[in-house]
């Protein structure tokens, strides 16, 4: 059987929130190469608009922007109205907060913002976008972005480990319930990836050293294997990395391993708070 191609599938619009820089940055250079149009959220305008501009000429699609910060509470809704008379069949949530510190050091409004940009505004914008394509009796696809480190708790980064097991959880139990509707379910589960957020961390590592990948290696895989795994780690070492942790030592075991790299990659961070 012959593969359907892309834009046959999720096109002709695609809406991707968290679009401007980094992985979203990479996410848009990957889907106007298949051909889509796309609709960039992000809350940084300027390099929002610069991107949405470079892309359409160079690729001929067509790009709409929406600037919007996906930490308030009307993000879902206000994205929804932009789009409900554009065909979007797809939809990518990329948009992340992260900080590392120790968990006694974040202030109310950081712990806030984990939960209303990592989990508010996605599922309620998922729950949106789901009931748009059963509207409009259209088949379609979601892809969130989740992480490594969703699946051991690890310090550091607590809040945004947290969220991130939310993420694959929640693509994991939608996948169930809306393949009846022909609305392909995917949690990218991405490594270290070198973004200028991931960068600017300055990770200092020692005797085991991730596995760091480019920011378009992990869009195109996703996009690549969207519609046939549900959870998709991105990265052969990565995954070799998960089956190792997961599959062959004990959870303990793997805790242990995994918070201890971390802790040795940001020692520098623990002195400062």
């Amino acid at each position: 059987m012959s593969k359907i191609p892309f834009k046959n599938k999720y096109g002709p619009w695609v809406l991707l929130a968290g679009a401007a820089v980094g992985l979203g940055e990479a996410y848009t250079h990957a889907l106007a190469k298949r051909g889509v149009n796309i609709v960039m959220a992000d809350n940084r305008a300027e390099l929002l608009k610069d991107l949405a501009s470079r892309v359409e000429k160079e690729f001929g699609i067509r790009i709409v922007t929406i600037h919007i910060d996906l930490e308030q509470q009307k993000a879902a809704k206000e994205i929804i109205h932009a789009i409900q008379d554009i065909d979007c069949r797809l939809l990518i949530y990329n948009a992340a907060y992260s900080r590392i510190k120790s968990f006694t050091s974040y202030t109310e409004k950081e712990l806030d913002s984990f939960i209303e940009i990592n989990t508010h505004t996605p599922i309620k914008l998922v729950h949106a976008f789901v009931q748009q394509l059963k509207h409009n009796k259209h088949s379609g696809g979601i892809l969130l972005m989740s992480s490594l480190v969703g699946l051991i708790g690890m310090q550091l980064v607590a809040p945004y480990s947290a969220t991130k097991a939310f993420a694959w959880n929640l693509t994991e139990a939608l996948h169930y319930e809306l393949n009846v509707y022909h609305i392909d379910m995917m949690a990218c589960i991405a490594g270290a990836t070198a973004t200028p957020a991931y960068l600017e961390t300055q990770p200092r590592y020692g005797l085991f050293k991730p596995a760091v990948m480019k920011p378009d290696e992990v869009a195109e895989q996703a996009l690549d294997n969207l519609g046939r795994k549900t959870l998709f780690i991105a990265g052969l070492l990565n995954r070799m990395s998960y089956f190792i942790l997961t599959r062959l030592l004990p959870r303990k075991a793997a805790s242990a391993i995994a918070n201890s790299t971390m802790r040795k990659m940001y020692r520098h961070k623990i002195e400062k708070n």
